[in-house]
């Protein structure tokens, strides 16, 4: 029989040390190649190094890979963390919690999505809020969340309006009551932006940009812009 050798704590420490430290090296590729190295070796005992790194991490793509290497760890572990850090007063860490939300896919996770991360004031956090909420929902939670996000058209710059527009196109036809309802709005730039979301959620194919100048030409005509355009 061969002999069973137990692990060091010791060791397995110092190696959780080292890679905890990788995660953090100053240069970009080498956190990338770290993270990499993780997620490729799933281990329960970096599991903090990961989360922590999530939170302060500057470069996009090693976020993501952050955010995969979770991923590749226990749910049973993992989503429980997830949920903690919903609650950080650091931006990033909600909404990288978010992002790996959305990755590992959890219908349950549902119900931690709320109205307050829909808001957030934070835009980077609100966005990541909405793609999630986009991919967890039920079905019969669709509709309520059309009408929340619909309440947030005309938000912020272009990139913020068009991560808006992609949530609401995701949800499907339950939109449309929502995004007729804001195309009245008094506000013009909430019913440009409602009018160019449901020119993209026709059309799919229509580039945000055109959407947007042809709402806006739209609402500039005021009603008869407005019954010419349902008429065509």
């Amino acid at each position: 029989m061969q002999e069973v050798v137990p692990i060091n704590p010791t060791n397995r420490t110092a190696q959780h040390a080292r890679m905890a430290e990788a995660l953090g090296a100053e240069d970009t590729s080498a956190r990338l190649q770290a993270a990499l190295a993780v997620g490729s070796n799933p281990d329960p005992g970096l599991l903090e190094a990961l989360v922590e790194r999530c939170a302060v991490e500057p470069d996009f793509f090693v976020r993501d890979m952050l955010s995969w290497a979770l991923t590749r760890l226990s749910p049973e572990i993992t989503l429980p963390r997830m949920r903690r850090e919903l609650d950080s007063e650091r931006t990033q860490a909600r909404s990288q919690a978010l992002h790996t939300l959305s990755k590992i896919g959890e219908k349950g996770a549902w119900a931690w999505i709320t109205r307050g991360m829909l808001r957030d004031a934070d835009d980077e956090v609100a966005r990541t809020a909405w793609r999630v909420a986009v991919v967890l929902a039920p079905e019969d939670a669709k509709t309520d969340l059309a009408d929340e996000l619909a309440g947030q058209l005309g938000r912020g710059d272009r990139e913020v309006r068009l991560s808006l527009s992609r949530a609401l196109v995701d949800l499907g036809d339950v939109t449309g009551p929502a995004l007729a309802k804001a195309a009245a709005n008094p506000d013009p730039a909430v019913a440009a932006h409602a009018r160019a979301t449901e020119l993209l959620r026709q059309n799919p194919e229509t580039g945000f940009d055109a959407a947007v100048d042809e709402a806006k030409r739209v609402v500039a005509l005021g009603p008869a812009g407005s019954a010419q355009a349902a008429a065509c």
